[in-house]
């Protein structure tokens, strides 16, 4: 049995779901030992974001294994973690599919018909704005800006935009992800 952060908290379980990837937990070890950790728990805090960004691109999300670990390695407590997570949308703690397809719902997508293409995306993927596919093949969000707004609408599937989107286009859109 083993505490994480002062909490008190039996993570015993979960430090054994963690190790069920020993690739990507020595990656994250090895970035995080990169870092110019100390004693000094205000700076160290200073890096958590950082690392949340490179937990979540090795897990592909965030778990709270994931957030567990990270806070015991920073010396901080869970729930500053956890804070992070749950306030910066970029972050999510739910599994994603391989292929992550967010609509800019901001202004001027959202004025273009951002709304259209959303709801014709749950129809031809099958599952709602927030949720991913059983199969983990999609994930449908929705993003407040992408700063692409002369491409007004946009969707972006992982790291690739699409501008001037129409409806029509779901359906091409959705056959690229292979």
């Amino acid at each position: 049995m083993s505490d994480c952060c002062e909490c008190g908290c039996d993570t015993a379980k979960k430090e054994d779901l963690i190790s069920m990837f020993p690739e990507k937990k020595e990656s994250l070890v090895k970035y995080i030992e990169s870092l110019d950790l100390g004693k000094d728990v205000d700076k160290n805090r200073g890096f958590l974001i950082q690392t949340l960004h490179k937990a979540q691109e090795i897990f592909t999300y965030l778990p709270e294994v994931v957030q567990l670990f990270v806070a015991a390695k920073l010396g901080l407590h869970v729930s500053e973690v956890y804070g992070v997570i749950s306030f910066y949308s970029y972050f999510t703690d739910k599994p994603v599919g391989e292929f992550k397809i967010n609509v800019c719902t901001g202004t001027a997508c959202f004025v273009k018909g951002a709304g259209k293409i959303l709801a014709e995306l749950e129809r031809f993927i099958g599952i709602k704005e927030g949720e991913t596919s059983k199969d983990m093949k999609y994930s449908l969000g929705g993003l407040r800006c992408v700063g692409a707004c002369s491409l007004a609408p946009v969707v972006m599937v992982n790291d690739k935009v699409y501008g001037n989107v129409t409806t029509k286009m779901v359906a091409d859109i959705i056959a690229d992800c292979k």
